[in-house]
């Protein structure tokens, strides 16, 4: 009988730990969750949760992307991360694209740390406050003034959709290719003078070029956000279906067999080639062009850069525009 009043004891003792409502188990974790515009705890900080998804933030970085980010096939470009006071401020005032706002604990809150979380706060950016030495590893050793930027890939265009939107638009095509410029600043400011011009977008090749980074966009003064760049895997190739397109490829070459005081195609749909600073255009790229010019200069200076070069051939198309418009 003791055997079996045991076991009924032990069947009770087990009843009452599964029936366990009451205590600090259950209901005072609920009282304690948040209620009304209190934010997340992950954004909140200091908060232990902003510091485990700051930790996740960097991890996903190292591994080459956020989950369910919708690349190209072959872009194979990974988050970027700006550093520094002036370079973040940079960046947010200029709408660059970010995910992630990342503060050290105990960082000097000057007006820049002050208008970085500001400008961050008001897009809707995670501000997560972390540990220096966190921080520190996320840099790689470089000086980051206790804020770094986590900026994700660039999602190019196709260069097809350059097309259809030259299309749908009144005025004739306008598109603007980079044949080995690897400078992004270039490509920023060639970007800005695509928009500031009435083109239509910008096809740059997919290797040995400069790539849509945090630094082109913040070049582009905000431009890159209405002026789609496409990613060509073969620019030679791509050039070709412009042309069956109906297009006309004139390259940019100090030699060109036309002035651009004599350009007379500026008023057709259009692919301008402008190519690297030192090299010019490549040979298969130049045997592509239907013309090449040249632009006048004066004095010793013996060619400009990429993008200076580019914006004066733009502005000419754009006023030889409106006159026949006229």
């Amino acid at each position: 009988m003791a055997g079996n009043s045991k076991r009924r004891g032990a069947m009770r003792k087990e009843g009452t730990k599964k029936g366990m409502v009451v205590g600090s188990g259950g209901q005072r974790r609920r009282a304690l969750q948040g209620k009304g515009p209190t934010p997340p705890a992950e954004m909140r900080p200091g908060h232990p949760a902003a510091r485990r998804a700051a930790r996740a933030v960097t991890a996903k970085a190292k591994q080459g992307g956020r989950a369910g980010d919708k690349r190209r096939p072959g872009d194979g470009e990974t988050p970027e991360t700006v550093l520094g006071r002036n370079p973040v401020v940079e960046c947010l005032r200029a709408g660059v694209p970010a995910t992630a706002l990342h503060v050290a604990l105990g960082t000097n809150a000057d007006e820049r740390v002050a208008e970085a979380v500001q400008l961050a706060a008001d897009r809707g950016i995670s501000i997560l406050e972390v540990p220096r030495n966190d921080l520190d590893r996320m840099a790689g050793g470089a000086l980051h003034q206790g804020l770094a930027l986590q900026v994700p890939p660039y999602s190019y265009a196709h260069p097809d959709e350059l097309l259809e939107a030259a299309s749908e638009s009144a005025e004739p095509g306008l598109i603007v290719a980079l044949d080995g410029v690897t400078d992004p600043r270039n490509l920023g400011a060639v970007v800005r003078s695509v928009g500031a011009f009435g083109g239509h977008g910008v096809v740059v090749p997919q290797r040995r070029a400069a790539g849509m980074t945090a630094v082109a966009w913040r070049t582009s003064a905000g431009t890159a956000a209405r002026v789609p760049v496409a990613r060509a895997t073969n620019l030679t190739r791509t050039l070709r279906e412009y042309a069956t397109a109906g297009f006309m490829i004139a390259g940019l070459d100090a030699e060109g067999s036309v002035s651009l005081d004599d350009f007379e195609l500026a008023t057709d749909p259009l692919v301008l080639v402008v190519g690297s600073e030192g090299k010019g255009l490549s040979r298969l790229v130049k045997q592509t062009c239907d013309v090449t010019v040249s632009i006048p200069l004066a004095g010793q200076v013996e060619s400009l850069n990429a993008s200076v070069a580019a914006g004066v051939v733009l502005a000419e198309v754009a006023r030889q525009r409106r006159v026949r418009g006229a």
